[in-house]
């Protein structure tokens, strides 16, 4: 039995270990860390006490062994991560700058990172939901192919689809590209944006309009807009919202918050936790995984989330 599916990357991070350190400056480096947004998002919902599986690959090195040596520590099903014994697992270079902006140098695209295969139609007795992250859409053609060809077996065997699109919106306007999100769109629901990206996405100039165009998708039950310091909203198509502010830390590191908080929010639906209350366990765990350095790195945990609401 699996609540969760997800599909995408697995690599590992290394990490300046100051603020405003350049990639292209000798200095030193902090790593590896087990990473990839997806991978971080499956760390959160089985933290929480969710059966998670994940899909997809990595090489038969060390790196490969720190992201493997986590899932398997978090009981998250490894089976359908592949294992390549001639390609080097996938790794992404981060440094942080204090105006909280940060610079990625990845080596992805060539990896087994972006290798899996759709899985056969029974490999996976059932799933209540599969998760999709807009990155790994667009590492690589052949992989968004392979990761829309899993969706839709899994869709037709009664899955909700979920989709986080953190991609890069001065990307969107590719061709190709856009026909892959509309299709991913038409099947979701539930669409996890930031503000930014619900506005572009549908090309509204606001909040309203861009949560109605949302609801045109035939298949769309909820909206889950993340909105930076101001926190987040949950829409339903029936009209209903509920919005919850974001919890205080000291952040050491920002990457995979955000995926933290889809991970964590989907691990609240399956154990049909009220929206406010997913949406509040959502938002603590972004912000516990914000308060810790490395991108998986975060103390998440039902104990810790509940210290954190509570206050």
């Amino acid at each position: 039995m699996t609540d969760i599916l997800i599909m995408g990357e697995a690599i590992v991070e290394i990490m300046r270990d100051k603020e405003g350190e350049e990639l292209y400056k000798e200095g030193l480096f902090r790593g590896p860390f087990p990473s990839g947004a997806p991978a971080i998002c499956a760390s959160a919902a089985a933290r929480l006490g969710s059966r998670v599986a994940l899909i997809s690959g990595v090489g038969d090195d060390d790196f490969g062994k720190c992201i493997l040596d986590r899932m398997k520590e978090l009981k998250i099903d490894t089976s359908h991560v592949i294992v390549n014994k001639t390609v080097s697992t996938g790794c992404a270079f981060v440094t942080y700058f204090s105006d909280g902006s940060r610079k990625f140098l990845f080596h992805m695209g060539n990896t087994p990172a972006v290798e899996a295969k759709a899985p056969g139609k029974d490999d996976f007795e059932y799933v209540k939901f599969m998760h999709i992250m807009g990155c790994s859409l667009m590492a690589k053609k052949e992989f968004a192919d392979e990761i829309l060809k899993t969706m839709h077996i899994f869709e037709e065997k009664g899955a909700d689809i979920s989709f986080d699109p953190n991609i890069r919106t001065e990307l969107k306007g590719n061709g190709d590209l856009d026909r892959i999100l509309e299709e991913v769109l038409t099947s979701a629901s539930i669409f996890l944006p930031g503000r930014e990206e619900l506005l572009t996405f549908t090309g509204q100039t606001d909040v309203a309009s861009a949560v109605r165009k949302c609801f045109t998708y035939p298949k769309m039950k909820m909206v889950v807009m993340k909105d930076g310091s101001r926190g987040s909203t949950l829409f339903t198509k029936d009209g209903e919202s509920v919005s919850c502010p974001v919890y205080k830390v000291e952040q050491a590191d920002p990457t995979g918050a955000g995926d933290c908080f889809d991970g964590a929010f989907l691990a609240s639906l399956v154990q049909d936790i009220p929206l406010l209350q997913a949406l509040k366990t959502a938002s603590a765990a972004g912000a516990l995984n914000a308060a810790a350095f490395g991108p998986m790195e975060g103390d998440i945990s039902p104990e810790t989330i509940t210290t954190m609401i509570d206050g």
